[in-house]
């Protein structure tokens, strides 16, 4: 049974906020570092990352396809309309509460978290795929800890190659080198992140009996990768200032470090076809890299707060899915 277009449109509209907020919570995943050193001026640096961003959407789909059926069969929940409207209504609350508060959380986690709980509450816990499901959160928590352990040994390298090298001129070549990772960064962030709405809107379109199968049209693409452009052109000036300069002082070196750490991890997971946190990786790779600097410089404290905010934003978007589902339907 076919879908109203205006009812369709709302979904469309809905899933194009979640990407554009999207956008501006994570802006901070591909630009922290290189502006918390002053390799980037932040208005030169939100630019390249709405930049890249946009074309590493474009040119990638196979996150989308995973998102848009991994969970559930689209075609056959004959409320997958309703399911995708609690879905990014919880997603979309989630990320701006903790966007407000500066944490700096998984919109991955959010998602994935509130469609399982919205095809749970709506259609029964039979409809939830719940292998693909499982697959998907292995993937969320494996990353971080890939990126963790990957940045630690990349900045014991680096300190290894240049510790004997003066400060000042190995600060100043990094400071250079860290424009390529932040650009590489954002590129990486638009080919896994963006391709999250994609999955979303082809869900619906599917469920709503607009298209037959998974692939994504280009017209979905462009919409998507324009709003995470927009989105990521706004900054997330809270998270920005957390990662950039709370979880420990991060110098050129250690930027790099990170940046190259968390572009290779996520790069990794979209040639798998497999959805990851950028949020997670970047802040594991910034944590890896400060362990590997001087453990006792990092700020623990405050990333216990951030690895306690990944662990529960999937339990509490799936129930905050299930209620909205509930209220509304």
């Amino acid at each position: 049974m076919e879908t109203s277009l205006f009812v369709l449109g709302i979904v469309i509209f809905l899933a194009l906020a979640f990407d554009f907020i999207n956008g501006f919570h994570d802006t901070a995943n591909a630009i922290a570092t290189s502006v918390s050193t002053r390799a980037l001026k932040p208005r030169t640096a939100i630019i390249l990352a709405a930049v890249m961003n946009f074309i590493g959407a474009i040119l990638f789909t196979g996150v989308a396809k995973k998102i848009g059926g991994s969970v559930a069969d689209p075609s056959t929940l004959d409320n997958g309309i309703e399911v995708v409207i609690a879905t990014l209504l919880a997603a979309i609350i989630w990320n701006l509460l903790t966007w407000w508060l500066g944490i700096p959380s998984s919109s991955s986690h959010a998602l994935i978290g509130a469609l399982a709980g919205a095809v749970f509450v709506g259609a029964g816990s039979d409809h939830v795929k719940w292998s693909g499901f499982v697959e998907i959160v292995e993937g969320l928590l494996l990353s971080p800890l890939i990126a963790f352990v990957m940045g630690y040994i990349i900045m014991t390298i680096l300190k290894w190659i240049f510790g004997r090298m003066s400060p000042h001129t190995v600060n100043k070549g990094f400071r250079t080198m860290q424009i390529i990772t932040a650009a590489a960064q954002s590129f990486t962030h638009g080919t896994n992140d963006a391709q999250k709405a994609m999955g979303i809107i082809t869900f619906a379109l599917v469920t709503s009996g607009h298209l037959k199968d998974l692939e994504v049209p280009l017209w979905v693409k462009i919409a998507a990768a324009t709003s995470m452009a927009l989105g990521t052109s706004i900054g997330g000036w809270k998270i920005i200032k957390t990662m950039g300069t709370k979880i420990f002082k991060i110098e050129p070196i250690n930027g790099f470090a990170a940046d190259f750490t968390s572009a290779t991890v996520i790069f990794g997971a979209t040639l798998l076809h497999l959805p990851v946190s950028t949020t997670h990786a970047v802040t594991s790779a910034i944590l890896g890299v400060g362990s590997a600097k001087r453990f006792s410089e990092v700020k623990w404290s405050l990333a216990g707060r951030i690895v306690m905010t990944w662990f529960i934003t999937i339990p509490i978007s799936a129930i905050l899915a299930g209620i909205i589902y509930k209220i509304l339907f």
